[in-house]
């Protein structure tokens, strides 16, 4: 049964433990504007609400592009107010990525055309990145006069290392597939005509793995380099005892020992 929440710039759907979220202003260009704002946080507040039964998110897009980044249109028609605006919109958007990175399900994303900007910063926050040979990723930012938002700092920091994210925002660069792909922020490239089932298959991969080793495993990894090393050994140390005291780490443990394939059911 497919579950489908209706949302005006957002299309999300919960079958099999997969939700599927893909941004929905095709004719637009997937702007990031105030009620997709809003309601990327109202998508993210579901999922929460949610999580025992989504153990994998997809996203994507519809229509040519991924994302053009921000609003344009929008940040002209706000000019006089728009630091009070950005404030608004932020408050949500950034909320609704909090609440997804705080979620034990891997964030998958799979990304064609032009990604830009805020499109960036979003996939750049995911577990796995699978990119469509002809896909192109831009930074947008400076182009404008904005420095970022929607997490990019910490997404492509995570991803390309502090110079090579400084240098990608500084210098406004557009970089293809193979050279996003290289420098770490696509995980993997794959021929357009494949990409969402390729995208696809590592969902269903994932949404049958044990979900809270993956969610635990997320925060470790985040968090590697900011804390000291007993502080982050310690963090292990619970993180493990909490998982192995799930009935997905009995799962993998009985079927280790009877010799056949685990049974994970996120629990």
């Amino acid at each position: 049964m497919i579950d489908i929440v209706e949302f005006k710039t957002i299309d999300l759907s919960i079958s099999d433990g997969i939700a599927r979220l893909a941004l929905n202003q095709p004719d637009t260009g997937n702007p990031f504007n105030a009620q997709f704002c809003s309601e990327f946080s109202q998508a993210a507040n579901l999922l929460t609400a949610r999580k025992k039964e989504v153990r994998a998110v997809l996203l994507s897009a519809n229509g040519k592009f991924f994302s053009i980044g921000g609003d344009i249109r929008m940040f002209v028609e706000s000019i006089d107010t728009l630091s009070a605006s950005i404030i608004e919109w932020t408050s949500t958007l950034h909320m609704g990525i909090a609440r997804l990175k705080r979620l034990d399900a891997p964030l998958i994303a799979s990304v064609h055309g032009t990604c830009m900007g805020g499109g960036v910063a979003l996939i750049a926050n995911c577990d796995m990145v699978y990119a469509g040979k002809s896909a192109r990723f831009g930074a947008a930012y400076p182009q404008i006069g904005y420095s970022c938002d929607a997490g990019a700092s910490f997404g492509l920091v995570s991803r390309l290392g502090i110079a090579r994210s400084r240098r990608f925002l500084l210098f406004n660069e557009m970089l293809s597939s193979d050279e996003a792909a290289a420098c770490g922020l696509a995980d993997m490239v794959v021929e357009d005509a494949a990409l969402a089932a390729t995208a696809e298959k590592a969902a269903i991969r994932l949404a049958n793995g044990p979900t809270r080793a993956f969610g635990e495993i997320r925060r470790l990894v985040d968090k590697a380099l900011r804390q000291p090393l007993e502080t982050q050994l310690e963090d292990e140390a619970q993180a493990l005892a909490g998982c192995a005291g799930s009935e997905d780490a009995r799962e993998g443990i009985m079927a280790f020992v009877e010799k056949r394939a685990p049974i994970f059911k996120g629990r």
